[in-house]
């Protein structure tokens, strides 16, 4: 199967998940990803459980169709085979805060020199020309700073954290779309690119996109929030044997919705009649739809709702995900035999290229693995990767 990324050669010097999640997916289009590490290995490498050191659940999750070569950047000749490495390298990813990048001597202008053509993504916590640029930066964090805790506080509670580490998912989606775009504007101009992205921008425009509401316009016409979303009726519903998420949202679907609730009047309550009206009542509503649907289980109204095309689906405990029909007629969940860790269950990505879904290339590293290889192809002798790879 040919890939969008074929014989494009990926630096990767993140760690963690924001960066190693952004290479990840450009390892699955295609990319050679080259995952530069210190000699004690990514920090995920020893989060979770694992069969064996260094292989952690965590780091398996975000590091597969990507290669292993250690250089420890506090030396220089390890520094000198990473500007060797760069001269070739198509791209270079990084998630180390600007002013400890410059330090090591890996800024953009310098690695931009040695190769005009390169694209260099700075995947940062916070834009660097701004008064929090180079501030340490981790999901929990930037969920606060960018309102996403405070949205509770909003519902009339207490500030919470999502339990995903949704930052750094959604900055780590942003920064792989940001350079596949940089890659394509350095194949039409021939020039490199420098590209920015960040945990903390990112995520105050993933979370303003509909909560900016009427403070879009100047001067603003409603406060900041959209009152859908933060209705404390908008939650699962609870079924007679467990809970339901429905969500009827054009007038089509609510005129369908009363009369299978036994509600028939309500089809002409103004309170209800329009997306606008529905939206002004929104408690009222989400609370008479709650009441009507504790009457029934989970199956019947899966069962009717799905008759009458109102969407509606089941609430799944994170071990119900792999018994979803679905999933398993789509073969979300893949077994792959990895080499040194065994059978492995390989989650598939949200791409299907030519109806295909796309590969794993290359088994997720152990620490080090492919560093004399790769230093081999760069055409350093066995006394210089010897010397490079000293500790």
């Amino acid at each position: 199967m040919m890939l969008p990324l074929t014989d494009l050669r990926v630096l990767d010097l993140t760690t963690v998940i924001f960066g190693p999640y952004t290479t990840q997916m450009l390892g699955d289009f295609g990319a050679d990803v080259i995952k530069i590490e210190p000699p004690e290995g990514d920090l995920t490498r020893h989060l979770g459980p694992g069969r064996s050191p260094g292989m952690s659940s965590l780091y398996l999750g975000c590091n597969r169709n990507k290669r292993s070569v250690v250089l420890d950047l506090k030396r220089e000749p390890a520094k000198r085979a990473l500007w060797r490495l760069i001269e070739s390298a198509d791209a270079i990813v990084h998630n180390v805060r600007p002013q400890k990048m410059a330090a090591l001597g890996f800024a953009p202008d310098p690695v931009m020199a040695c190769n005009p053509k390169i694209v260099y993504g700075g995947l940062h916590g916070y834009w660097e020309d701004g008064p929090y640029g180079g501030r340490p930066a981790f999901d929990d964090v930037i969920q606060g700073e960018s309102g996403v805790a405070g949205t509770f506080m909003a519902r009339g509670g207490e500030p919470e954290l999502m339990p995903t580490i949704v930052a750094d998912k959604t900055a780590a989606l942003l920064a792989s779309t940001g350079l596949i775009a940089a890659l394509l504007q350095r194949f039409r101009t021939d020039k490199g690119v420098y590209l920015e992205t960040s945990m903390f921008e990112g995520m105050v425009a993933y979370t303003l996109l509909e909560h900016q509401h009427g403070t879009i316009f100047d001067p603003k016409v409603t406060d900041s929030g959209y009152p859908r979303a933060l209705s404390p009726s908008r939650r699962p519903y609870r079924t007679s044997d467990g809970y339901i998420c429905m969500l009827a949202y054009t007038d089509d679907q609510w005129q369908r919705f009363w009369p299978l609730a036994d509600k028939v009047e309500l089809v002409t309550d103004p309170r209800f009649d329009s997306l606008s009206s529905r939206s002004n009542n929104i408690d009222a509503l989400y609370s008479l739809a709650g009441e009507v649907l504790s009457t029934r289980s989970t199956q019947e109204w899966l069962d009717v709702l799905g008759d009458a095309d109102i969407p509606a689906g089941p609430v799944n405990r994170l071990d119900d995900l792999r018994n979803d029909s679905h999933l398993k007629a789509t073969g979300f969940f893949r077994s792959y035999e990895h080499p040194s860790e065994g059978r492995l269950e390989v989650l598939d990505t949200a791409f299907r290229l030519d109806r295909q879904a796309l590969p794993v290339r290359q088994h997720h590293p152990r620490l080090g693995e492919h560093s004399r290889q790769v230093l081999a192809e760069a055409g350093f002798s066995d006394s210089e990767m010897d010397e490079i790879l000293a500790r």
